[in-house]
């Protein structure tokens, strides 16, 4: 009987231990970073950045767990444009000489269905930090490749990018701007367990 009960006690004291925090590392290769913003108020522009890094704690069960700490590479834009790139990399807009790294550090995450979750968080760019709240669709469950786990999730912002001090534009004759001032960010991660 003392056996039982102690056996029983174990048993509830595992379940109500949480499950055990897991790093994850954002895999560059499999990971990007891309952005769309209005162009004369009649096209989008898509740019990306060519190198993300980071890591994701999540304990695999509940995504209330999620903490994320990520950097963007602000000198590795592109818009398949040299003389674009180069103008979005001076300092009318990203700054990247001054302002090189672009990052977000997470302060809570929310679940909003299955699936589905808000990651509320500190965005850090050119010297100047802002909340912002990444909807993330994910994470998918593990797969498991040459003996390393992997999970994945898309995350999705839109920022005003004057918040941060990219403030370039001109007006059009009849009115309106060449470059919006709503940026929309997507984020698809890769990400494998260490």
């Amino acid at each position: 009987m003392v056996a039982r009960l102690a056996l029983a006690a174990a048993a509830v004291a595992m379940l109500a231990t949480p499950a055990a925090a897991q790093t994850w590392k954002i895999d560059t290769a499999h990971s990007t970073a891309s952005f769309t913003v209005r162009h004369m108020m009649v096209s989008n522009v898509h740019g990306r950045f060519g190198k993300l890094e980071g890591t994701i704690v999540y304990d695999g069960k509940n995504v209330a767990s999620v903490k994320a700490d990520a950097v963007i590479d602000a000198t590795t834009i592109t818009t398949d444009n040299e003389k674009r790139d180069a103008h979005l990399k001076s300092p009318d807009f990203f700054d990247a000489v001054n302002h090189p790294r672009i990052t977000f550090k997470s302060k809570r995450a929310e679940a909003v269905g299955k699936g589905k979750f808000k990651l509320i968080g500190d965005l850090t760019m050119r010297g100047k930090t802002k909340e912002v709240v990444l909807d993330v669709d994910g994470p998918t469950d593990p797969v498991t490749v040459q003996n390393a786990q992997r999970i994945g999730a898309t995350a999705t912002t839109t920022i005003n990018r004057q918040d941060y001090g990219v403030s370039w534009s001109r007006t059009m004759d009849g009115g309106g701007y060449v470059v919006s001032d709503e940026v929309r960010i997507t984020l698809e991660l890769e990400l494998i367990k260490q």
